[in-house]
């Protein structure tokens, strides 16, 4: 009976202990209760440490109770909790203990000894030399011992919200990522995986290294539920190769940035990142000739058009390294011209790069003014990145949309031709290939007018660089995606078929750039964009990359829905990037040159004159239909799905009548050209 009423009140202790316990840290409980249910429990441990010391020196036979008046004893616990609050025992963090910690303990718990020895002499209670010393022990070890627990608790539940991982890689960069975790909180190594057999079955810093084939039990018996790749110097093959390895496993792949993009062994932590976009390719990017990219850059003065634009921007950064005489950003977009404006500065300061950068708002439509920046700066070099490019986007705004890929181009191209510019470079797409929507088209109409200008007799080198979609860039599916994937789904597909050549935003600006010193005047330049890929295959990857599975009975039970939206206004299932079968090489194994046919300059600028009249009337259907005329492959569209054309009704014609009834007077024909028509209208 006596052994389980001992039982029942030790239980009965222990709750309560690790009551107090969880009240002294709880994370949503005020400080004042933190701090409160600590004082009871050190107070406690005082009252344990007094009765201990006594019975230990004497015996049983005394208690304290019997040598110290109450008064005394509340004496001592009254001023031994004014001295732990003194000394900041209660505002430490507990889990956070360290050295000091110790040492404030040792100061706190002697001064109670002191405290504890003047009212055993005031009082003239009749103790033994030794109790002094012996509560001094009890009490340090008590006091100690209950934050060792508390931290040791918080330890056990900080654990749960941590994530087991594995790094893939044993070399220099996976033990120092490991010794990184290490200092935090939020990841538990559970093992190293390496397909080096010299370094398997061994163990570092109490971690093992197992073989790659031992992954998928790892992940299964320690609930993993990411992989760290710590391979920052390994080939985008190899690395393409261990990502398809993972793919089917219920983890999010995470990565290392490459060696050259490292900081620091200090930074690996905060450096965690998402597969990078061109691990999504698996294709090795061509090492670029900088003889190609300096040749019309350095010690130029550059223009880039668009330059907030997804490629635009990049066309900028990848500028830098050539050291050119100026460089000349324009943009319409007030704020991304800043952003850019910004971003480019910095980098020139840290780089300690001294050309200036200048920063001009403007449409690409405004030829008078294209022409003044271009004869004031004395431009040698222009990249005309800007234009509209998303394909639904023009579907249902197509005057806007073709006015300004093409007349923006022609302004440009003109005033370039004009004011005596050595190079003007278009940036083109293989939507540009047999369009089925009008974004493509008049991109291919802007390639024709280069085609045409470099008939006549110019100064000006045109050329044009085309190629496919590039990853993440704005309006891309990649950022889309990860942004789905991001809120749980579901990731949206248009057509299970559909598929696209990708190639990333850095690789396709450098090959920009050296294909503009290839140009001898009209070329066209088509980039090596590997295999088309396909959207839905890309979508799974992304998934399975990200830690989901797009079957409900994942083995974490996590899942993201695929959903198939079907093909938006003016989209196809596969691009090109050829009209012909006739491609020559350029000596650079990623750039090859198109030989496609063109018009002579005076018909595509009588089409021109004709197109933008017809943008300017808001004539769909003349749009269309020039369009139709002078770009290949395009045919049967029509402009159902523009917002103005279709709340309008036909040709404008009941805005036509409003115009003339306020007597608003009506755009003339005469003044709609290529030459005219951009000194009256703006973007």
């Amino acid at each position: 009976m006596v052994k389980k009423l001992r039982s029942r009140f030790r239980a009965l202790y222990l709750s309560f202990l690790t009551g107090l316990i969880w009240m002294s840290e709880g994370p949503s409980l005020p400080n004042s209760y933190r701090v409160a249910a600590w004082v009871l429990l050190d107070l406690g441990v005082v009252t344990v440490a007094l009765m201990g010391a006594v019975q230990v020196s004497l015996g049983p036979t005394y208690s304290a109770w019997q040598l110290l008046s109450p008064s005394t004893t509340l004496l001592l616990l009254a001023a031994t909790a004014v001295i732990f609050s003194a000394h900041g025992l209660y505002r430490s963090v507990i889990r956070y203990m360290g050295h000091q910690a110790v040492w404030d303990l040792v100061k706190v718990v002697s001064l109670s000894t002191l405290i504890l020895g003047a009212l055993i002499w005031l009082t003239s209670a009749p103790m033994p030399k030794t109790v002094p010393m012996m509560y001094w022990l009890f009490l340090f070890f008590g006091v100690g011992g209950l934050r060792l627990v508390s931290r040791r608790l918080h330890q056990i539940s900080d654990q749960s919200d941590v994530r087991s991982v594995i790094i893939y890689g044993a070399g220099d960069t996976g033990r120092q990522l490991l010794n990184a975790l290490n200092h935090g909180s939020d990841y538990r190594v559970v093992a190293f995986v390496d397909d080096n057999p010299a370094l398997q079955d061994t163990v570092i810093n109490g971690r093992p290294v197992l073989s790659v084939e031992e992954i998928s039990v790892l992940v299964a018996a320690h609930s993993v539920r990411q992989v760290l790749l710590a391979i920052p110097s390994a080939s985008q093959e190899r690395r393409r190769d261990i990502i398809n390895s993972l793919v089917d496993l219920p983890v999010r792949v995470r990565t290392i940035p490459k060696i050259s993009e490292l900081i620091s062994s200090n930074a690996l932590v905060s450096q965690i990142q998402d597969v990078d976009l061109d691990d999504l390719l698996g294709r090795e990017a061509v090492p670029p000739h900088p003889e190609l990219i300096d040749r019309c850059i350095t010690d130029k003065v550059v223009m880039v058009t668009g330059a907030g634009g997804s490629i635009g921007s990049e066309l900028c950064r990848q500028i830098l390294a050539s050291s050119p005489k100026e460089l000349v950003l324009l943009d319409i977009s007030e704020f991304a011209l800043y952003s850019i404006d910004r971003e480019i500065k910095g980098l020139c300061q840290r780089q300690g790069l001294r050309f200036p950068v200048v920063t001009l708002l403007g449409s690409v439509r405004d030829e008078q003014r294209l022409e003044s920046i271009y004869r004031t700066f004395e431009v040698d070099t222009v990249y005309h990145a800007a234009a509209y490019k998303h394909v639904p986007m023009v579907e249902y705004n197509v005057a806007e949309g073709v006015a300004n890929n093409v007349h923006g181009t022609w302004s440009a191209a003109w005033a370039a031709h004009r004011a005596g510019v050595d190079t003007f470079v278009l940036v083109s797409t293989d939507k540009a290939v047999r369009p089925t929507n009008v974004m493509g088209a008049s991109k291919r109409f802007a390639e024709l007018i280069l085609q045409g200008l470099s008939q006549i007799e110019t100064d000006t080198r045109f050329c044009i660089v085309r190629f496919g979609n590039v990853l993440g860039s704005s309006g891309s599916v990649v950022p889309l995606f990860r942004e789905q994937i991001s809120t749980g789904g579901p990731v949206t597909v248009t057509h299970p078929e559909v598929s696209r050549y990708f190639m990333s935003i850095r690789e396709a600006s450098q090959l920009v750039l050296q294909a503009g010193a290839l140009g001898t005047g009209g070329d066209v330049f088509v980039l090596d964009m590997g295999e088309p890929v396909r959207i839905v295959d890309l979508a799974e990857r992304m998934i399975h990359l990200s830690g989901y599975d797009i079957e409900r009975d994942n083995l974490f039970g996590e899942h993201i829905d695929l959903e198939y939206i079907g093909l938006r206004p003016g989209e196809k299932l596969h691009e090109e990037l050829l009209l012909g079968t006739s491609v020559t090489g350029t000596g650079h194994p990623m750039i090859m040159r198109a030989e496609e046919e063109a018009f002579d300059f005076d018909i595509i600028e009588d089409a021109a004159h004709r197109l933008l009249r017809a943008c300017a009337e808001m004539d769909l259907n003349e749009v269309t239909a020039i369009l139709t005329d002078y770009v290949i492959g395009f045919s049967g569209h029509e402009p159902r799905h523009d917002y103005v054309w279709v709340k309008q009704g036909r040709v404008g014609k009941r805005v036509r009548k409003v115009l003339e009834a306020e007597n608003v007077t009506p755009i003339r024909a005469d003044l709609v050209g290529p030459r005219q028509y951009s000194n009256n209208q703006a973007e």
